[in-house]
Parts: C-alpha cells; structure tokens; sequence
C-alpha cells in the first residue's frame, strides 16, 4: 500500500515537516537495547499517530526480539490512529494486536510504558495489551483522547487507569530506567524447579484445640503476607488490576527473586477477597505459566467477599476462573497457608497438591461460627464445632489435605 492510500491533500508536506521537526522518519523507530528492544514514540510526529509505515516499523521490531528471544519494551506517546491514512491505519491495530499475541505464544514477555498522552487504539492494543503496564504520573491515558470525550476527568489519567486496574504501577520517569533494569531479567529469569516453601514467620508450636487454631490465626499479632513476601524475596516487583476495572488490596501479586531466580506470586493479606483480587491472582499465574515461572501462593483469609456488591461484580464466576487456572497451570504452584484459610475463597488460591500450612493457620470448609449458624447450633457450640471440622495444621496433615507444617 503506497504513502497516502487516501490520496489525502497535503499528508506528503506534512510528512516532510514531521521528518523536519524529529529528525526521523516515522513516529516510532526501535532498536535493541541490552537484552531487550525498545519501540519508541515521537509525540512531535504527527501526534506519535500510527499509520502504515509505522506498523511496518513495529512488526520489525517484534520479528527482531522474537528472532532474538527477547522481550519487548513500548515506550508509547500517541494519539491513536492517523487520520490522514483511514482505515487503512485503523487495520493496524489489529496487526499490532497479533504481533503481541505471536510474541506471548513464544513465551517472551512484552511490557509497555504509558507516556503523555496515550491514548486511542495504540493504548487498546500496544499499551494496555502488555503483560505489565507502566506510566508515569499525570499522563493522560484512555481510550478516548480528549478532543472527542465529554470533558476532563480522572478516569483519563495515570492514576486513574492504576485505581481502575488497567496498570500495574505509576513511576517517576527518573525511576523507570530502576523499575526496568529489575523486572526484565526476572520475567525472563524462569526455571521449572518448583518454588520452595516459605518458612514460618510466627508460632512454632501447634494448636491444642480447634478453637485455639482459629484464634491464634486471626491474632493481631501474627505475621501477615507483607512480611512474607519481604522474608522471602531479595527484590520483588508489584503487579495490580485485573484488568477488568477492579483492585483488590487484599491480594498482593508480583514476581520476585528468591535464591537466584524468579517466582511469582499472589498473596491474600487475611481480608475477604472480591472478584477483582481472584481475577488478578488468575493474571498473575495465567502470565507466570506462558513465561514458565513457578508460582508461590498465600493464602489468608476468611473468605470470599460475600456482599452484593460482590455477587453484582461477579464473585462466583471469578472464584470458578481462578479454580480453573489452578487446575490447568503447566508450572509448579506452591502454597503456604499462613493465616485462615476460609472455604472456597482461600481453597482457590491452594495448589491442589502442593500445599503446607503454617503452625498458626487453619484450613476449613467454613468459619467456625458460620458452620454453628448454618447447623441451627447455639452459639456456644462454636467452639466444639471447630475441633469437629479438623482444621489444625496436625488435622490436616493427618488427613492429607497439606503436604506438611512450615517450620522456622
């Protein structure tokens, strides 16, 4: 297809006067940058706009990280499309779209960097299609750009795109060369080796009864996943959203190095988790299996969101899909129970055969009091009701439901 599929009056002058302002030739241009490619934006071009042209230099740039078996950084300044090209640039979203998609296939890694603006199909296919996504703060990011939107709003910015799970973190630009030079080497730093078992953090000694099962796992004082996380890893990078318009602060998510190598990991924080923390707990290791990195999972709490809220957001639908990402995962998951392992909303968070429990956890199939409510037991039978349901590290491990108890 030639220069100016349109015929459009006066796009080759203006093409000479973009070449003239950016001393380029086009509105991207990439080149290999250590172990990586970098595909870089010139607002100053046309409004960093896409055309043809452009998605010729983009599939280059695929074709040579792929050859090459690196992963591919979008550093992305745009306003979509180029008008002047039609539908003839329009088609290049969907071009855009299948080079992401070859490129995950092949099990490398793409990660993309929102800049001001970004916004269009560039952000609906380059940027937002990326396995981690990284703006810097204020930019303005959305779908619609803002001459054909209602007006301003903080949805169509960095930090609103962060809060409605669109991107994984908000950096300053003086620490994006920082973020990058960590994450890279640990999305391409995987091994099938199963990841170990996190050591326990709080008591060593076990539960008498049931009830004191359950209470030493809700104590304030015991060691909650942030401390994990910290014992655990040497660096980690934090991933947030499920891409679905939803946050859960109660799953912590990301991947890490622990002894030389890279894990994933989701992590409850002993709050009850709504739909968008099992949604982004199944991102995680949906991405951690196409990269081959094995998976460490917390599981801490006591249970599943169960508001309206919650069933309007799709509570059981999200529960079903994390299940099934478990139960289909190529790469070995490990689990820690840590706290309370709260029916369905804990159990899929669990590997189904590789899961060890902390000496102040507990695993059941419902809260104590909930199991007494739903039997029609007094209130005072809670208790007795927690030592029928087995739920101590030793119970569990007697019948076979963990592999074993973490020690110190």
């Amino acid at each position: 297809m030639g220069a100016n599929p349109l015929g459009w009056a006066g796009y080759g002058a203006q093409l000479g006067r973009a070449r003239s302002v950016t001393g380029g030739d086009e509105a991207v241009s990439w080149e290999r940058r250590g172990d990586a490619v970098a595909i870089s934006f010139d607002f100053r071009f046309l409004g960093g706009s896409v055309g043809t042209a452009t998605g010729d230099l983009i599939e280059e740039a695929f074709a040579e990280a792929g050859s090459e078996g690196l992963p591919v950084v979008s550093v992305i300044a745009t306003g979509g499309s180029r008008m002047q090209e039609g539908m003839a640039s329009l088609r290049q979203l969907q071009r855009i779209s299948h080079l992401c998609a070859r490129h995950a296939e092949v099990g490398l890694p793409h990660v993309s960097v929102l800049c001001d603006p970004t916004t269009g199909g560039i952000w609906a296919s380059l940027g937002a299609g990326a396995d981690v996504v990284l703006a810097v703060p204020g930019a303005q990011v959305g779908f619609a750009g803002s001459r054909v939107r209602p007006g301003p709003d903080p949805a169509y910015t960095s930090e609103g795109q962060f809060d409605a799970g669109a991107v994984d973190l908000v950096v300053e630009p003086a620490e994006l060369g920082g973020v990058l030079g960590a994450l890279l080497p640990l999305l391409m730093g995987g091994d099938l080796r199963p990841a170990s078992v996190p050591r326990a953090l709080g008591l060593t000694d076990l539960p008498a009864d049931g009830w004191a099962a359950v209470e030493r796992a809700r104590a304030a004082e015991r060691p909650r996943a942030a401390a994990y996380l910290d014992d655990y890893f040497t660096a980690r990078v934090p991933f947030s959203g499920d891409r679905a318009g939803g946050v859960d602060p109660g799953m912590l998510c990301g991947i890490g190095l622990h002894e030389g190598r890279s894990v994933v990991y989701a992590a409850q924080t002993g709050t009850a988790n709504t739909p968008a923390g099992f949604r982004t707990a199944s991102r995680v290791v949906r991405l951690a299996d196409r990269l081959g990195l094995p998976v460490l999972t917390l599981v801490d709490t006591p249970g599943a969101a169960n508001d309206a809220a919650a069933e309007r957001a799709g509570v059981g639908p999200a529960i079903a899909g994390l299940f099934a990402t478990m139960a289909t995962a190529r790469v070995p998951v490990t689990t820690l129970v840590i706290g309370e392992g709260g029916s369905g909303g804990a159990l899929a968070l669990a590997s189904p055969d590789q899961t060890w429990i902390a000496p102040d956890a507990y695993f059941s199939v419902i809260a104590p009091e909930l199991a007494a409510a739903i039997l029609k037991r007094d209130p005072a039978q809670v208790a007795a009701t927690a030592d029928q349901l087995k739920l101590r590290p030793q119970d569990l491990v007697d019948l076979g439901i963990v592999r074993g108890i973490a020690g110190p």
